[in-house]
């Protein structure tokens, strides 16, 4: 629970939006430059406070170094309420930018429903593949909704 005080000096607890804001600026201290990112459970947590507010479909790249610290996090599509146009050419430009070895792909659901569309499962496959040739690796795609769910986690990601 998070509180905050009012004028008078009493703490009480913080209104939604308050906390949203405190969240997505602490979640931008996790994905600040150089920070290791070890597990899927952290990439999850700091990509889905950053996402989970957005009111239109929002597609980003965090892009990782070799020992998978960061070095950059990149709202790369803003969409409509329920889709968002991906150009993988943009992707892979950032990619090479950047100087990255490795990638998580993340996109949020406005709708609140995190389970994979076939156009997601689609996206994904043709991302690892474009970017596989350029030695990016894919770590995996985070979709975001109510809850986060990591397309790794459903065995996507290892063929």
């Amino acid at each position: 629970m998070l509180y905050i005080q009012d004028q008078s000096g009493a703490y009480l607890p913080a209104p939604k939006d308050a906390v949203f804001t405190e969240a997505r600026r602490l979640s931008g201290y996790q994905l600040r430059r150089g920070v290791s990112i070890k597990s899927s459970d952290a990439a999850k947590a700091a990509i889905g406070n950053k996402l989970r507010a957005c009111e239109c479909e929002m597609f980003a790249c965090l892009f990782l170094d070799s020992g998978h610290r960061v070095l950059a996090w990149v709202e790369m599509f803003r969409g409509s309420v329920n889709c968002a146009t991906v150009h993988p050419r943009e992707v892979v430009k950032e990619a090479l930018r950047l100087n990255a070895a490795a990638v998580i792909l993340a996109h949020n659901h406005p709708s609140g429903d995190s389970t994979p569309s076939r156009q997601d499962i689609e996206l994904t496959d043709k991302l690892r593949e474009i970017l596989k040739v350029i030695d990016v690796r894919v770590l995996d795609h985070l979709i975001v909704g109510d809850e986060v769910t990591a397309m790794s986690d459903s065995g996507h990601f290892l063929s």
